[in-house]
């Protein structure tokens, strides 16, 4: 169901920051080896915040606040497939854009319009055909692409109704998927069995997931997109998974559980460590808070909690200052989330970094992917972790700066913590912030409770 109301509200608010035509490009789905065998379509998010709709290979001119919408009926092929499908006269109707036309007209309407590139190869090529330039790094871009980029960061930086509404859906799906996750481990044998309970359940809510899940006893691999490990008593499993609405929008959450049900002494003790900072970093959440300094206050709290377990050697703050604590934890705080997971990305870091400001080349801080002070409607990811990552550990260049840092024979003793992260979805209010993902358990008792 979609709201109009807001819709339009979105695209007045548009006109409002720019003064200029503006074409949006809803992208289309790649082939998967042959022509007719296609990945699953996801529209363009862009395209989607003013249209509502997920309509594939479609554009949208918006100016002055109206809507023209431009996109082929289905052919009869189509028809004789996948059955009948709404004309471009419905959709218009539904979406209340002003004119509709065939595709084909967009080439006499692109005369003056900025844009934004499409992530598929084939939508990006009809781009650059039609309007003749470059769509690729920033120094390239025309003034007005640029312009049209900050306006829609502005707008996606914070939340209306309907995008919290949407958000919640996502996240209260998310949450039961990650408890029958949690639940059904100790009757599991691999990674595999594991994702397929949590992702079935965001199937069946009609939903999908919101990227590639993340669910493995390897969680020192932080992207790790495999499943086939056996799993085995000691291990722990870090499972990062969020679900996506039919509308595009997000959610993302991780939780590390044993495998059997119980946390080991070493396990718990490091446990413990990220949780500490997961709550401070959350409890400091507010407008006006710089999301850096969140980050470093999340830093600090693991320096620290390293230090009481004796793997790491000095104070927090000077460990800190020379990046050792990035040893155990090298990336970001977290990062926005809306109609993508780590939202409007696609833009680089102009909507991630405050105006003027760029990424650090400090080990500590170049993965942070958000630097700009914190507003009351954003959305934002509080996941701070502990890894022992071999290609940190064992790098030459990592061994000799931190060697008097780190007590590498203490570290032996939490051989059986490749890795923890906790992750929430957090709100930021008025006053504060609220957890949109605390109906899902953090806490090690809680845990403990849940699988056993």
């Amino acid at each position: 169901m979609i709201d109009i109301h807001t819709l339009k509200f979105r695209r007045q608010k548009l006109a409002n920051l720019i003064h200029f035509p503006t074409v949006l490009w809803s992208g289309k789905s790649p082939s998967r080896n042959f022509k007719a065998n296609h990945y699953p379509f996801r529209g363009s998010s862009h395209f989607l915040y003013f249209a509502g709709l997920p309509l594939e290979n479609a554009a949208i001119r918006l100016e002055n606040g109206k809507l023209d919408l431009f996109m082929d009926n289905p052919s009869p092929d189509s028809t004789l497939w996948h059955g009948e499908m709404p004309t471009r006269e419905d959709i218009a109707r539904k979406i209340e854009a002003d004119n509709h036309y065939p595709m084909e007209v967009l080439k006499d309407k692109i005369d003056g319009v900025a844009t934004i590139p499409v992530q598929d190869h084939f939508t990006y090529e009809k781009q650059r055909e039609l309007l003749q330039r470059s769509l690729s790094g920033n120094q390239e871009l025309k003034e007005i692409d640029y312009q049209l980029m900050k306006a829609i960061i502005t707008l996606r930086l914070t939340h209306d109704d309907l995008a919290l509404k949407e958000i919640k859906k996502a996240v209260d799906v998310a949450v039961e998927a990650h408890k029958m996750g949690i639940k059904s481990t100790k009757n599991c044998s691999t990674e595999a069995e594991v994702r397929a309970t949590m992702e079935s359940y965001i199937m069946s809510q009609n939903m999908t997931c919101a990227y590639n899940s993340i669910v493995t006893v390897h969680g020192e691999v932080l992207h790790n997109e495999t499943y086939h490990n056996l799993l085995k008593s000691g291990d722990l499993i870090l499972a990062d998974v969020g679900a996506e609405t039919s509308l595009g929008w997000a959610s993302d959450i991780t939780r590390t559980w044993p495998v059997k049900g119980q946390f080991s002494s070493s396990q718990r003790d490091i446990y413990d460590v990220v949780l500490a900072a997961h709550d401070a970093c959350i409890q400091k959440i507010k407008p006006g808070i710089e999301y850096r300094d969140i980050h470093l206050l999340g830093a600090k709290i693991i320096a620290e909690g390293l230090v009481n377990l004796g793997i790491l050697k000095g104070h927090p703050d000077t460990l800190v200052e020379k990046d050792a604590h990035a040893v155990f934890f090298p990336h970001g705080i977290g990062h926005l989330l809306g109609l993508d997971v780590h939202d409007m990305e696609d833009l680089g870091d102009l909507a991630g970094y405050e105006e003027g400001r760029k990424r650090s080349d400090r080990f500590g801080l170049g993965y942070l992917r958000l630097d700009r002070p914190l507003k009351a409607g954003m959305i934002v990811t509080i996941e701070p972790g502990f890894y022992q990552v071999p290609a940190i550990l064992n790098h030459p260049k990592f061994q000799e700066k931190y060697n008097k840092d780190i007590n590498w024979d203490k570290l032996k003793q939490f051989s059986d913590v490749r890795g923890i992260r906790i992750e929430d979805d957090i709100l930021v209010t008025e006053t504060g912030a609220e957890i949109l993902t605390q109906n899902l358990p953090t806490r090690v008792e809680e845990i403990e409770k849940m699988m056993n």
